[in-house]
């Protein structure tokens, strides 16, 4: 699975990462072989890990996830 959509990961730390009409997912900070760390946030924090496979489209500045407002908080940590 680390190959979904042939996006290159490692392009995409440091990146703003978006859901369904984007829905601010912070910045991406790390990535492992099947999900993606994000943090949003700056004085309280918000921490998402989401799966790569809900991944749809990485433009070089924002990477985006098929996840809706209401669906992200199964993956706040």
């Amino acid at each position: 699975m680390s190959n979904h959509l042939n996006i290159n990961w490692s392009d995409a730390i440091n990146k703003t990462a978006k859901g369904i009409n984007d829905y601010d997912l912070g910045k991406v900070l790390e990535i492992s072989e099947d999900y993606v760390v994000t943090e949003r946030g700056s004085t309280d924090k918000d921490t998402f890990v989401l799966p790569k496979i809900i991944s749809s489209e990485f433009d070089g500045s924002t990477l985006r996830f098929n996840l809706s407002k209401e669906d992200s908080n199964k993956y706040k940590q």
